[in-house]
């Protein structure tokens, strides 16, 4: 794959600022922000192009009309297409060539849940690709990360200490009696596709957990067992040699300790 030039630089600059020209003269649009990979630096010249409108519900002023409106080839849910919750819709579009996505951000709900995560309260939902399922405060991480190209954004003032007490607790929880039903349910049964699916469900949990502790933001679960250090887990599902309740077993050890080690560097009080 060729690297980037000053060329496409330049020319991706200047993408970019159409883009958020036009995204943030959307009726109701308070701020435009880049995000994914690209406001990260971790992109390559076939990454698609993440971004986020923030607006305010309340006011009832922004639509999804007005993005179709625009004119790019593509598709635009209404608000709460995605199932709602976190998610709550959005778009994805070719605009001059290039794959952009759209997300639709409320910023009285980006408000509550951020004065929810800095208590240390979230709620975790379903959401499509997702095998653990996502934690509300996943939109407290994109303010961390995203870079704001019009208008202005709340941003949280670090990891929550509070979150970093609470989360852990939570998605430790929901991995171990994830892994208490595929050996009591799932493995005497004989359903070893059961069992390898909790056992994944369980390792995303886990690794949840452990990004949690250490106070680092997530926001999916593309690279999330490699952060937490929780790549072992493969050799396990693989393994035919190992009885399922066997399988279990060893992923709960493994899984274990990688929460507890995390656990020791949460902040007490």
């Amino acid at each position: 794959m060729p690297a980037p030039t000053a060329h496409t630089d330049t020319a991706d600059t200047a993408f970019l600022d159409r883009l958020a020209d036009t995204l943030a003269a959307l009726p109701g649009v308070h701020a435009v922000a880049l995000g994914g990979s690209r406001a990260q630096g971790t992109h390559t010249p076939d990454s698609d192009w993440d971004t986020a409108v923030y607006y305010r519900g309340g006011e009832g002023l922004f639509a999804p009309r007005h993005l179709r409106a625009v004119g790019w080839e593509g598709e635009a849910t209404e608000i709460g297409g995605w199932g709602g919750g976190v998610f709550n819709g959005g778009g994805w579009f070719d605009v001059e060539g290039r794959r952009v996505d759209v997300h639709y951000r409320d910023l009285d709900d980006l408000e509550r849940v951020l004065a929810d995560a800095e208590a240390g309260r979230f709620r975790v939902e379903a959401l499509m690709f997702h095998l653990a399922g996502i934690p509300s405060y996943l939109v407290v991480a994109e303010l961390a990360f995203n870079r704001v190209l019009r208008g202005t954004a709340p941003k949280p003032d670090g990891y929550p200490q509070a979150l970093r007490r609470a989360a852990p607790e939570e998605w430790w929880g929901r991995a171990r009696m994830t892994l208490h039903y595929a050996r009591a349910g799932n493995a005497p049964k004989g359903g070893r596709t059961e069992v390898a699916g909790a056992v994944a469900v369980a390792a995303l949990s886990a690794a949840h957990a452990v990004l949690a502790a250490r106070g680092e933001w997530v926001t999916n679960e593309k690279r999330l067992l490699e952060r937490a250090g929780l790549r072992g887990i493969d050799a396990l599902v693989t393994d035919p040699g190992l009885g399922l309740v066997e399988l279990v077993d060893r992923a709960e050890e493994l899984l274990a300790a990688a929460v507890a080690d995390a656990r020791q560097a949460v902040p007490n009080g």
